[in-house]
């Protein structure tokens, strides 16, 4: 039986107020090709499908473009969704039974009975192959928050133990259901002890301090975790059985240097025989000029210096970041940055300039209470000044400084 994992798909996302709608479609067109080249029996979506809770029409409808496609492309293919922290658990499961009657599993939310006991059942979904027999169970366990995990019985951080419970419970369920020769699976949106995290996009999982979660939770007998959440594909612990598949495309600038990816499971009866990578093609590039943070006029030469493909439609220029090295406030920085580029097929992106402080001196007299109430608003700001800059106010900043301070129209002074 063949499988292919994914996640973290942030359909709607936005890069710096530059819409995404083409480069996500250019992913879903060639994860339906992929689906068919590979002959997938089923395609596990680990979580993040939206970037966020009330995702727009556009976004939906690219779902579910998706979804009806992949399955009249490949009739048997079974697709399981959860949801991740970014989604809408309650928006996510809205068209299920709908989606169901066209062989697509979608749980967003952990169901309790009125007793208050877990509905395992809906967690536990039955994998079968194009010849529709069952030859895997797969533990579909969404972004779990407090209220969705069982009490432990146990010493510790009840958090933690309540999600390794609801996954043992799962896994007990799903194991007294297999026969012979058939696989378990986990799925789970969560973060990992030891995952590598992208700093700039990835929505931190902490709840009561907590966040990352340990290996062991997972039974020793589950052949493959399909995880999501992290953005860079990784193993856990170094298990090959254990995997995030990473997000489709970059997501912010500090993923330029990753390798976006879909995994490809491939089980030999109650275990997955290999997992390959299968890499995404780039639609649009990202270029950090420069590499590190540079002086202004480095960085103005090597934006002049760019080469690009001036045939380029405008939704496939590369997204440009500018990283500036400053000694002090530069006004005009954005006006020269354009400039430089002026003509140039590129969307600038994010200017990030990076300026060298300097420390408040040593055994400076500190200001009494009464002192502080003398102070007048322009006395401040010049102190900050001289405290960031390690110079004198110009002349135009005070100016403008001065400026925010009249009162409005209407008011008096």
């Amino acid at each position: 039986m063949r499988l292919l994992h994914t996640s973290d798909w942030h359909l709607g996302q936005t890069l710096h107020n530059y819409d995404r709608t083409y480069e996500h479609e250019c992913f879903l067109d060639w994860l339906e090709g992929t689906i068919v080249a590979e002959e997938a029996d089923a395609l596990l979506i680990a979580g993040d499908i939206f970037d966020n809770a009330n995702p727009s029409s556009a976004a939906q409808r690219q779902l579910y473009r998706f979804l009806q496609r992949a399955k009249a492309r490949t009739p048997h293919l079974q697709i399981v969704v959860i949801a991740g922290n970014h989604d809408s658990p309650g928006r996510l499961e809205a068209p299920g039974p709908l989606l169901e009657a066209h062989g697509t599993v979608v749980i967003g939310n952990v169901v309790r009975d009125r007793e208050g006991a877990i509905d395992l059942e809906r967690l536990v979904v039955p994998l079968r192959n194009k010849a529709g027999e069952t030859k895997a169970w797969c533990l579909g366990i969404p972004f779990l928050r407090p209220g969705d995990v069982p009490r432990a019985k146990v010493e510790g951080d009840a958090y933690l133990n309540g999600i390794a419970l609801l996954y043992n419970q799962a896994f007990e369920l799903a194991q007294s259901r297999r026969e012979a020769g058939q696989a378990i699976l986990a799925m789970g949106h969560c973060h990992m002890v030891d995952g590598q995290s992208s700093v700039d996009s990835e929505r931190r999982i902490v709840i009561g301090g907590t966040e990352a979660l340990p290996a062991s939770m997972f039974d020793p007998e589950i052949a493959y975790a399909a995880l999501g959440h992290l953005h860079l594909a990784q193993r856990v612990g170094k298990k090959e059985h254990l995997r995030y598949s990473g997000s489709p495309l970059p997501l912010s600038f500090a993923e330029v240097g990753y390798q976006h990816q879909v995994l490809r499971i491939d089980l030999d009866g109650a275990v997955a025989k290999e997992v390959t990578p299968l890499l995404v093609p780039r639609a649009v590039d990202l270029l950090r000029v420069p590499g590190k943070p540079a002086p202004l006029a480095e960085v103005l030469a090597a934006l002049e210096s760019l080469e690009l493909d001036d045939a380029l439609p405008p939704q496939c220029r590369p997204y440009l970041e500018v990283r500036v090295l400053l000694d002090g406030p530069e006004p005009s920085l954005r006006a020269q940055v354009e400039a430089a580029i002026a003509g140039k097929p590129v969307r600038l992106a994010k200017i990030e300039p990076t300026r060298k402080t300097v420390a408040s001196q040593d055994g400076a007299d500190a200001l009494t209470l009464d002192q502080l109430a003398q102070l007048q608003p322009d006395d401040i700001f010049r102190r900050l000044w001289q405290q960031r800059f390690g110079e004198d106010a110009p002349d135009e900043q005070l100016s403008a400084f001065n400026e925010l301070m009249l009162p409005g129209d209407g008011e008096s002074a």
